[in-house]
Parts: structure tokens; C-alpha cells; sequence
């Protein structure tokens, strides 16, 4: 079952039921006497949850009991809010109350505190026995599946009537695939999201008159989301102007009277809108495989089902339209080939630049002024409200999308609508949103995989299904950032505020307002906006479990604690507030935190035993010295900040995945003790540091060294892929170590990283798995290199290394390479890429591009000769 709030309630039940080595329950007497309730509720809700996932593997085609069904998850989710309300009040008490640090002012009267279970276990006892219902009615009914053999919408041979602009390049590309000399049967597939533009490509091929000529049979299906053989294979026939006796035709006699029509000629069969590849899989087998040079062309908004078909065809992806395009797209909808009136041609290019590249948006703003009057002033007053237009379009853009929402399966949903809460163009920090996802409860265990590698893998899916966009990709190619079309991110606000799953607050309207307009209880609240929280009622607040704020100023807890007691999810890194917060002790329950401090790091956070990020925004340009209490955190996965950190004499390991910037002092053991299961680490260091054995670090995979002068033998883990190492000294002897580490993808190099000798022979071993090798003020003269000395590498940056003569011509000879990047180096070097590249033009690799002093080598030699001939 999806829902993370029964999901974190199951979890927060197994810690205090089994103690999960935290002292606060181990110990505690008022904990340990209610265990029983704990149980209790533990089994009643895992058994309602067993007999769920019953009821969906094997019933899920009986729409009846799936709608009632439904309506038992939704009082199932408010019983799990209530007993977690219940619970985490009652443990908010007992723990504080029982900690010896927290001063009288903020105890929350335990003796006031009682845990009261009955009525929300009579309400879980009557759910429980209604599903035990609807699943022994299921077990007498034909658990066969049964598909929904509703018609899908057809399109059968597009008109030519519609006029197609844009994608002209996008045309020409996909038409080549189509038409080019290889006589086997081959796929080619057109990949984008809901609304811009594929099916229209599709057309617009598909009635191409070479195109026409071209093939002896065109064929045009749509599958959309509810698919059905019989139906489809229909649709093929009429389209190719078949006879078929619908009644009687089965399955087997419409496949062959496919095969009979099709055998021995070069047929196109579109197939439109498919979601599945299973519906592919089964598709695939009507098509004669024949050397007759036939194609099929799909088009989906599923990379998946794009690249499953891959290894036989050609995948395209569909940009967004050009401003251009979307002006001269508007332009013929509306005026039909006529000009444009000179006074309408500002705003009217306002609109489609707010339509953002969608077609669907443009031809949705088109039918609104092809109903209007040809008003300057309207129009003006039109393009001032583009979004209303297109957002209000019920059956347009909205619904279109929509689609692609309701195809999402139940794990992706939350982790979607959740990126609605963001401010409008906000460009997500990867590793910070699969931090707040995981928080949040979005994301399930899925065997030994961690719960970052899982919630990763949920954003890629969401980007392979063309719903959320790539904004930023690190040196390998690895995706860093992402960010939400427009259009998307109101699909996302909309269907969140039918779930309730936040409240947005981006208007100068009364927050009080908002909240006591809402039909739900808030569990989440995203604002831009200064809201004053010590004017709203505790009433309308006390069941906020997620707060972030994108405004500088947020006047919050500190008078009014007790009401944000239940928090999860705290970012206040856009406040600037100097007040110290002590309150942050009451907030056990926090497992997501970033705040600004002034240097110090606040003490009070120590107490916070379910936290799981910690994100310190340091106000001065200065150290935060951690506390030796730090391990306390005992559920602390990742701790960031902008400044370093200075870690103590520890009093045990911690279990930190990822940490940055950190300094250890000189009385500390070695850095392998205290993280013992780090993956990601940034160390700075002064004084000697080794590394004695692989073994130390099983799971290290990013390791950046700053450090003066290591000492002693090095061994990096085996299993690291990116290593970056700044003046650290090392003897020339330890690159045959770094060469010999089988899956290191990135290596960065910078300021005296090894001590003696100023060559480089990288011809004598091999860097296996080597992607992106940077060289930075790198003390070398003389580079020696073969072409198999980095067989993978894609990209090479060198960069103030004033002294290299030239990088190894063998360099250009690199099958993978992509990209050479030149900065402030000798004129020698500059000479030395130019004629890798002009070797590597000569042998027709025109892929390869090479950037000196951030300008594009063919552009900078033409710079050059120019400024030496004036």
C-alpha cells in the first residue's frame, strides 16, 4: 500500500516496540508499560494491510469492490493520522519530559499526557473487518483479469487538412528512419510528454507524400491507456479498408487476416499513445517480420517502452517548440495563413511565449482569440492572463496531462504531487529532494537497496515518463537537477489540493484564511510568503507535519512551540531569523531539518533522535564545531553545510551516508571508526591521515581529499567512483593505485596532489572505467598517453596547468570521447588540441568538440587569426 503515513506509522511502531538502540525508549518506564497498546495496533494494521495487498493482486479488475475499496483506504488514512497524532503527542511528552537536559520552560507536562488508543482501535477493528469482507466475496468470483474493452479514441488516417508547424528538423530526422535503406522490419519512436506534439509529428509524416510513395500500405491504431487486441487489430484493418465481420471475427481470424494483407509488402503502421510494454509485447507478434524495409512508428510519453523496443529501431525525443515556433504556430491557427495586424504582433507574441513551448497550450490560446474580436486592448488583457486560458481548459492541456497522472503507479504518486509545492521555474537539487521524499515516507525498503537508491530510481522513472525534466547532468552524465514544465507543475497543485496532501500558501491572502477554508487537516505546508504563525490558532497548526519555507522572514515557534510539536519536515533556510533556537528540543519527531545558524552549532538538536538530514546554512564565514553528544542522532544519514565542520573526539561511530566539509580534530581515532558506513565524504585535514586498507570503507563511493601531506600507504576502497585530490602530496607511486581501481568513473586533480616528478606515463596501465578525468594547476610537464590508456573516457578538462607542454595526441583517438576543455594554459596545449582535432576531422569524427577558454575551437581559431592578421 502507497500511503506513507500508514507506512511511517508501521515503522515508528517496529522502533518503539523493539527499542531500536535508542535509550529514550529503551529506558523509559511510561514506554516501556504501553507497549501492549503498541502491539496491538502494530498487528491489527498489518493485518488490514496483508489482506489489502490480497485484494489487489488477485481482484484488481473488479471495479465494484475497487471503488469500495477505496473508500476504506481513505477512513483507514484519517485512523493512521489520528493514532499517529495520538502516539507522537504522548511520545513528545514522555521523552522530553524524561530528558535531563531540557529545561523546566519547555516540559510538556507528561503527568497531563495519557495514551488514549480505544476509539481509534475501534474504528481500525470495523475497517479491518470489512476488508476481511470484500476479500472472502472475492475469493468466489473468477479472479480471471477482465479488460476494459471500451474503444479507445481513434484516429484513423489523419487528415492533411490541419496545418503542422514546427518540428521541422524533428520531421526530416524521424522521415530519414523511416525511409532508409535497411530491409529489415525496424521500430521508430517518437518520445514526449502529454501535449507536445507527437501525435501531430506522427500525422504529419504519416500524409508526407514521400512518405506515401514510399510505402505500399499505411496503417494508423491508437492504443491509449485502455488497450484491447481485438479492438486494435480492428482499427488496422478499417484503416487499410479491410472487411471484418465484427461479431463473428475472433482474435485468431483478425490476426490472420492482418498477416494476409501485409505479408510481402513495405507497410507503416502507426501506432499511437502507447503506455505499456506488455501492450507492445503483445503487439508486436501480428507484424510480419519480412526484409520488405517495412517500419512501425510509436509514439509514447514512456521512455521505457521507447527504449524496450530500442535494440530493432530509432528513438526520438520531442523537444518543447521555439518561440518562433510557437508565434508562427499561433499565428496560423488564428489567422489561417493570413498576416497578423502590426498592433497585434507584440502580444500576441507574449502569448505564445507564455504558452512555453507546449503545442497543445498554443492551439488551446489559439480557440481563444479566434473567438474574440481583433482588439488591441483584449488582447493585451488576454495575454496578461494566458494561464487562466490554458489552466481553465478543462478537456485541453489539463486533461491531456492528467493522463499520464493517473497511469502513475501508487509509489510514484505522492513523490509527484509533493514537487507542486515548490515555487513556479524551481530547480530541484536532486540530492535534496530524494532527502525530503525519504523524510516524508515516500519511499518503501525494497530489499538491501537504501531508501536514497530507491528514491532515485522513483525520480528517474518520473523522468523517463516524460513528467519531470532534466535541468542538470554532473560530468558522467548523471542527472543533478530537475524541474517541472508549468503546465505539469498545475496538474501537480491541482490533484494535490483534491488529496490533500499540502496547502500551498503563495499569495499575500490571510494564511488564516486558507487554513480555515481547507476541508483537510494540514499535514504540509509550502509558502512564499511572511506568514505569522503566532496570530493563527493552535487548533488550525497542530497538525502540521511538514513546513518549508522559501521566504526570508518566518516568524514561527518561538513563541508558540507546543504547536508544531509534531513536525517532520522543517526547512527554514530562507529565514533569516537570529534567535536562538532552543525550541528545536521539543521537535522530536523531526526527521528532515535545515535552518540558518551564526555559527554555533545549536545543542539542542542533539535530542532530535529521529532526524535523518541535518542542513546548516552557516551565517559567518566560520567553523561549526560539532558537539561530542552529535552521535545521540542515531538515525543521522546526511549533514550538510556551507561551512566546515569540525568534528570532536567522538564517543562512538556514527551512522552518517554522506557528509560534507569535515575537519577532524587531532585527538580524534580514524576517520574509518567514526563513519563506518559513509558514502559520500568530504575531508579536509591537516595532519597525517591514512587510509591502511580497502576494507575500512565498504561502501565509500565519493571521497574528496583535502589534506597536507598524507602520509603512509594509500589504499581507496575498491568500490569508490569519484575521487577528487587536492594538495595532498603523494608520491608519484600511488597513481598506479588511483589507475588500478576498477570502477572509479571520475578523477579530479588538483594543486600538488603528488610531491616528486613532473611526468606522467598513463600508457603503462589502464583506467578502467574512467569518464571524466580533470587537471587543475596541475604541477606535470611532459604527458605521455596511449588511446587505450582511458578506453571510457568522455570528457577531459584541463585547466591552469601552466607548465604542461601538450595533451598526447593519442588522446583524440578515444572512441568515447565527447568533449575537451582547454582553460588558461600554454599556447603549446592550445596548438596540441587543435591538431587533435583536426586529426580527428580528417578521419570524419566531427563529434568531437573541443572548448579553449570557453569558446568552441573552430569559433577561437577564427578569433585568433583575425586578431593576428589586424
Amino acid at each position: 500500500m502507497a500511503y506513507s503515513g500508514l507506512r511511517i506509522l508501521m515503522d515508528d511502531l517496529k522502533k518503539i516496540i523493539h527499542g531500536n538502540h535508542n535509550p529514550l525508549f529503551n529506558n523509559n518506564p511510561m514506554i516501556l508499560s504501553e507497549r501492549p497498546q503498541f502491539e496491538q495496533l502494530y498487528q491489527e494494521l498489518d493485518c488490514i494491510i496483508q489482506t489489502l495487498s490480497d485484494i489487489h493482486q488477485h481482484h484488481r479488475h473488479h471495479h465494484h469492490e475497487l471503488e469500495t475499496v477505496g473508500n476504506l483506504k481513505k477512513r483507514l488514512k484519517d485512523a493512521a493520522e489520528e493514532a499517529q497524532d495520538i502516539i507522537d503527542l504522548y511520545l513528545s511528552a514522555v521523552t522530553v519530559d524524561f530528558s535531563d537536559s531540557e529545561p523546566a520552560s519547555t516540559s510538556l507536562h507528561v503527568s497531563k499526557t495519557s495514551l488514549d488508543l480505544k476509539n481509534v482501535m475501534r474504528s481500525i477493528e470495523s475497517i479491518k473487518v470489512e476488508f476481511m469482507t470484500i476479500d472472502m466475496h472475492n475469493m468466489k468470483i473468477d479472479p480471471t483479469p477482465r479488460i476494459d474493452t471500451r474503444s479507445p479514441s481513434r484516429k484513423m488516417k489523419p487528415s492533411m487538412e490541419e496545418f503542422v508547424v514546427g518540428h521541422d528538423r524533428d520531421a526530416e530526422i524521424v522521415r530519414d528512419k523511416l525511409v532508409e535503406d535497411t530491409k529489415q522490419l525496424s521500430i521508430v519512436s517518437i518520445v514526449g510528454m502529454g501535449g507536445i506534439g507527437k501525435t501531430t509529428l506522427a500525422a504529419k509524416l504519416f500524409n508526407d507524400s514521400f512518405i506515401k510513395y514510399h510505402f505500399h500500405i499505411r496503417a494508423w491504431a491508437t492504443v491509449s491507456q485502455s488497450y484491447e487486441r481485438k479492438e486494435l487489430m480492428t482499427q488496422i484493418l478499417e484503416s487499410i479498408s479491410v472487411q471484418q465481420d465484427h461479431e463473428k471475427d475472433n482474435d485468431f481470424q483478425l490476426r490472420e487476416k492482418l498477416h494476409k494483407n501485409l505479408i510481402g509488402r513495405r507497410y507503416l503502421i502507426v501506432i499511437d499513445d502507447i503506455w505499456s510494454i506488455k501492450v507492445w509485447d503483445d503487439l508486436k507478434v501480428f507484424f510480419p517480420h519480412e526484409n520488405t524495409g517495412s517500419r512501425i512508428l510509436l509514439t509514447t510519453r514512456v521512455n521505457e517502452v521507447a527504449l524496450h523496443v530500442k535494440p530493432h529501431g530509432f528513438v526520438h525525443s520531442l523537444p518543447c517548440l521555439t518561440g518562433e515556433e510557437s508565434w508562427e504556430l499561433l499565428k496560423q491557427k488564428v489567422f489561417h495563413g493570413d498576416e497578423c495586424p502590426e498592433w497585434l504582433i507584440k502580444h500576441g507574441m507574449q502569448i505564445a511565449e507564455k504558452c512555453h513551448g507546449l503545442p497543445l497550450s498554443v492551439v488551446v490560446m489559439a480557440g481563444v482569440l479566434a473567438e474574440e474580436s481583433m482588439n488591441h486592448d483584449l488582447w493585451e488583457e488576454i495575454a496578461c492572463s494566458v494561464s487562466s486560458y490554458i489552466f481553465g481548459d478543462q478537456s485541453g492541456c489539463l486533461a491531456t496531462l492528467a493522463l499520464s497522472y493517473h497511469h502513475l503507479p501508487d509509489h510514484l504518486r505522492e513523490c509527484f504531487l509533493y514537487l507542486g509545492g515548490f515555487p513556479e521555474d524551481f530547480r530541484f537539487d536532486i540530492e535534496r529532494l530524494i532527502w525530503l521524499w525519504v523524510a516524508e515516507g515516500f519511499i518503501e525498503e525494497a530489499g538491501n537497496r537504501s531508501l536514497e537508491d530507491t528514491a532515485k530510481a522513483n525520480l528517474m522513472d518520473l523522468i523517463n515518463r516524460n513528467l519531470v525534466i532534466i535541468a542538470k547532468r554532473d560530468e558522467i552524465g548523471d542527472v543533478i537537477a530537475c524541474k517541472l514544465h508549468d503546465l505539469v507543475r498545475e496538474l501537480c497543485v491541482q490533484k494535490a489540493k483534491e488529496e490533500g496532501l499540502f496547502l500551498k500558501i503563495d499569495s499575500p491572502t490571510s494564511s488564516s484564511q486558507l487554513l480555515e477554508g481547507s476541508t483537510y487537516e494540514h499535514r504540509r505546508i509550502f509558502t512564499n510568503q511572511n506568514v505569522n504563525f503566532l496570530n493563527i490558532p493552535h487548533s488550525l497548526i497542530r497538525t502540521i507535519r511538514t513546513l518549508l519555507s522559501f521566504h526570508v522572514s518566518l516568524h514561527l515557534l518561538k513563541s508558540n512551540p507546543h504547536s508544531f510539536v509534531l513536525l517532520r519536515v522543517l526547512d527554514l533556510r530562507e529565514s533569516r531569523s537570529r534567535d536562538s533556537p532552543q525550541w528545536l528540543a521539543l521537535l522530536v519527531h523531526l526527521r528532515y531539518l535545515a535552518i540558518r545558524c551564526l555559527g554555533e552549532f545549536p545543542n539542542s538538536i542533539c535530542n532530535l533522535w529521529s532526524l535523518q538530514t541535518l542542513i546548516l546554512i552557516n551565517s559567518r564565514s566560520k567553523h561549526i564545531y560539532l558537539p561530542s553528544n552529535i552521535t545521540n542522532l542515531v538515525n543521522l544519514r546526511h549533514l550538510w553545510s556551507n561551512s566546515m565542520f569540525c568534528l570532536p573526539c567522538i564517543e562512538k561511530p556514527m551512522n552518517l551516508h554522506s557528509i560534507s566539509k569535515v575537519m577532524l580534530k587531532n585527538r580524534i581515532p580514524k576517520v574509518q571508526i567514526c563513519f563506518p558506513n559513509i558514502k559520500k565524504l568530504v575531508l579536509y585535514n591537516g595532519f597525517d591521515f591514512q587510509i591502511c586498507s580497502n576494507n575500512f570503507f565498504p561502501y565509500l563511493e565519493d571521497l574528496e581529499l583535502f589534506c597536507m601531506g598524507l602520509k603512509g600507504h594509500i589504499a581507496f576502497p575498491a568500490i569508490l567512483k569519484k575521487l577528487s585530490l587536492i594538495k595532498c602530496e603523494l608520491p608519484w607511486s600511488h597513481m598506479s593505485i588511483i589507475q588500478l581501481l576498477p570502477n572509479l568513473e571520475v578523477l579530479k586533480l588538483e594543486r600538488n596532489v603528488f610531491t616528486t616528478g613532473r611526468q606522467w606515463d598513463a600508457s603503462e596501465q589502464q583506467f578502467q572505467q574512467l569518464k571524466f578525468l580533470m587537471l587543475k594547476d596541475f604541477d606535470i610537464k611532459q604527458w605521455e598517453a596511449s588511446s587505450t590508456s582511458f578506453p571510457c573516457l568522455k570528457h577531459l578538462s584541463v585547466s591552469w596547468c601552466k607548465d604542461l607542454e601538450e595533451i598526447p595526441l593519442e588522446i583524440g583517438e578515444i572512441a568515447t570521447l565527447e568533449l575537451i576543455e582547454i582553460d588558461t594554459c600554454n599556447k603549446s596545449v592550445v596548438e596540441s588540441v587543435k591538431r587533435i582535432k583536426q586529426e580527428q576531422d580528417n578521419e570524419g569524427n566531427d563529434e568531437l568538440k573541443i572548448i579553449v577558454d570557453g569558446m568552441e575551437l573552430s569559433f577561437y581559431s577564427s578569433q585568433r587569426g583575425s586578431s593576428e592578421s589586424e
